[in-house]
């Protein structure tokens, strides 16, 4: 159908008015936008092209909180604390020693941390921040802050700094840490780009450093803007990173404060285990130090009296230090003679006070001799001669043997620095290692623990806690990790050695505390159901001449310190169903049964009590002396759980 002029000339006004409108809308639109690149070109060329041509997106790695470590009853041994510092960049900085210049008269700066410092920035990327100050206090934040157009490339920050609550008692357990130096970039392969900032903190002893991965953490990222001078004008993004995780660890620190405060004035080591479980509960060396004072960097004078001091505090004895074990060997020598059924336990040889062999002496402590004894009678009164006789049955290859299967010569897995091997030697590794051929005297001196043989402290409480469990038990450090337990290990029967050797053993090590004539009998404890079996030993770090013996060999108190026998102890208790082992090493010290003998059943009676253990569980004629030293021990308060325990 045809429409009519009308209607055409009706919608063609229509269509007019629209287009009109719509043209209308597209004219603004282009107007609007002529105008807004007008203003950014030409009104703000000048800002757009210092944000193109100057600033800079920088992306920077956000430290992670470094894991807590607690001891068995979640009380904090290592923590973190709050740390404002001043950093810099020199990118846009000019002359960064003017800037700094300007700087120390805000800030108290040391003269050898700026140079360091200036060297560091010369090294680094022009945006790396670099630490110019550390531990800077609120107000001096304040002063930079207020002067930030006078110091340009400068800025404070805040961080998170290591510390060690409860100081020298796990000095050489927990460790500590310090700055990354070349040296620790060399020895350890890890990638991690943490360990490239400036001035992060890596562990460097203890379990600060055995366990530095999971401890570390991961690290977060950052996007901030930086303008031509290096400042910081506003962040951009961030992602946070991932803390490092909550180490539990098996010591009682009550515990261990109390062993540390028992070795006090002696050059001494000391270990406390659990023989079911083999949970470390103390392991002391002394004397100690601070660990608090190497986080920052230790002075000079500091770091030369603790090298330089003859009781040799830095050294971690209970782990790392090899003595000969003396009488506290003699054990092994026993049961490797049963197993091997040279000889049982009512045999007896006679003692006459030394063994002669290829026209040469080889004495026992006992000048006059012990007469006729059998294997409780030697273990009760310390026979040498008597060893030396089952050294000749036995040979030192099965000596070796036991040593080994009672956890001597090895390397135990816990996450102290250099924890020492020690030695079981054969006759091979005498050849190999280029001494020579192996004699007989070689045996006989290894019987009773001297010659070659060496085994630590940690090594003699790991054989105590075996012999009394009759496991293989192995030690624990760690008890969980973020919560998760960490498995005991070992705790299966022992291989290799029956029960009824065993219980001979045992029985012999009963009767050393609590027999008439038993070398410890004045360090035993009277408690009802806590009497103490254990092994008295020392030994010799110097030769006796023939002359010496003949005129008498010179009292130990009469020798300058550094000849004086070490003395030692191994002991468990109760007797008739064991709980804790316990091994005491004093450097020097003299008697193992006037000196380190003591101190273990101390030890013992404390870890049974958790706390200072009643005068009653001491023979009457000592509670005055008991009394006495329990007053002039300094020992800490106990310490309530940490509410960081949360994590574990």
């Amino acid at each position: 159908m045809r429409r009519s002029p009308a209607d055409t000339d009706r919608s063609a006004r229509v269509i007019s008015r629209r287009g009109l409108f719509l043209g209308g809308l597209q004219l603004g639109f282009a107007g609007l936008l002529i105008g807004r690149m007008r203003f950014m070109q030409v009104d703000q060329a000048d800002e757009y092209r210092m944000l193109a041509d100057e600033n800079r997106i920088s992306i920077e790695l956000l430290p992670p909180a470094r894991g807590l470590i607690f001891d068995r009853k979640g009380v904090l041994l290592a923590g973190n604390e709050q740390n404002y510092r001043i950093v810099m960049a020199r990118e846009g900085v000019g002359d960064p020693a003017e800037v700094i210049n300007r700087l120390s008269r805000l800030v108290r700066l040391d003269p050898s941390e700026t140079a360091d410092a200036l060297k560091e920035m010369q090294r680094r990327s022009p945006f790396v921040r670099v630490s110019v100050a550390d531990r800077v206090s609120w107000e001096e934040v304040a002063k930079v802050a207020v002067n930030a157009p006078a110091l340009p490339g400068v800025s404070p920050e805040v961080g998170l700094s290591r510390i060690y609550p409860l100081d020298s008692d796990f000095a050489h357990i927990v460790g500590y840490v310090g700055r990354v130096s070349d040296y620790d970039l060399a020895r350890i392969d890890d990638q991690d780009p943490l360990l490239r900032q400036p001035r992060f903190q890596i562990g460097k002893t203890g379990v600060e450093a055995k366990m530095e991965r999971p401890l570390r953490g991961k690290a977060g990222v950052k996007q901030v803007e930086q303008n031509a001078a290096g400042r910081v004008m506003r962040e951009l993004s961030r992602k946070e990173g991932e803390a490092g995780a909550n180490v539990q660890l098996t010591i009682n620190h009550a515990l261990q404060n109390y062993v540390q405060a028992r070795l006090a004035g002696e050059s001494a080591a000391a270990v406390v285990m659990d023989t079911v479980t083999g949970d470390i509960l103390a392991i002391g060396s002394a004397p100690t130090f601070d660990p608090n004072k190497f986080v920052h960097g230790i002075s000079t004078a500091d770091y030369k009296a603790l090298n330089e001091d003859p009781y040799r505090p830095l050294y971690n004895k209970s782990a790392s230090g090899l003595y000969p074990p003396g009488s506290t060997f003699k054990m092994v020598t026993a049961l490797a003679a049963l197993e091997a059924g040279v000889i049982d336990t009512e045999e007896t040889v006679t003692c006459r006070g030394y063994t002669e062999l290829h026209n040469r002496k080889f004495h026992c402590w006992k000048r006059a001799g012990h007469g006729k004894t059998n294997l409780i009678k030697s273990l009760r009164e310390s026979c040498d001669v008597y060893y030396y006789e089952l050294a000749q049955r036995a040979g030192v290859e099965r000596i070796s043997a036991m040593g080994r299967i009672l956890g001597l010569g090895e390397k135990h897995d816990v996450p102290i620095s250099s924890v020492a091997t020690g030695l079981m030697p054969t006759k091979s590794w005498k050849l190999d290692s280029g001494k020579g051929e192996w004699v007989v005297g070689d045996s006989l001196n290894a019987s009773i623990g001297q010659g070659f043989v060496l085994a630590s402290p940690l090594q003699l409480a790991v054989m105590t806690a075996r012999i009394a469990s009759g496991t293989a038990i192995e030690p624990r450090l760690v008890r969980s990790i973020d919560g998760i337990e960490t498995p005991i290990k070992g705790n299966v029967p022992l291989q290799g050695i029956s029960p009824e050797n065993l219980t001979a053993v045992r029985r012999g090590m009963y009767e050393v505390v609590n027999g008439q004539r038993g070398t410890a009998g004045r360090s035993k404890i009277v408690a009802e159901g806590l009497r103490m079996a254990g092994k008295t030993g020392t030994s010799q770090v110097r030769n006796i001449t023939k002359a010496e013996r003949a005129r008498g060999v010179t009292r130990n108190a009469d020798l300058p310190w550094e000849r004086r026998d070490h003395a030692l102890f191994v002991g468990y208790a109760p007797h008739d169903n064991p709980r804790i082992a316990v091994s005491v090493v004093v450097e020097h010290g003299g008697g193992g049964s006037t000196v380190a003998a003591p101190i273990a059943r101390d030890i013992l009676l404390q870890a049974h009590y958790d706390d200072l253990p009643p005068l009653t569980a001491y023979p009457a004629n000592q509670r005055g002396t008991i009394r006495s030293q329990q007053n002039n021990l300094e020992l800490r308060e106990p310490q309530a759980p940490s509410e960081g325990r949360a994590r574990l």
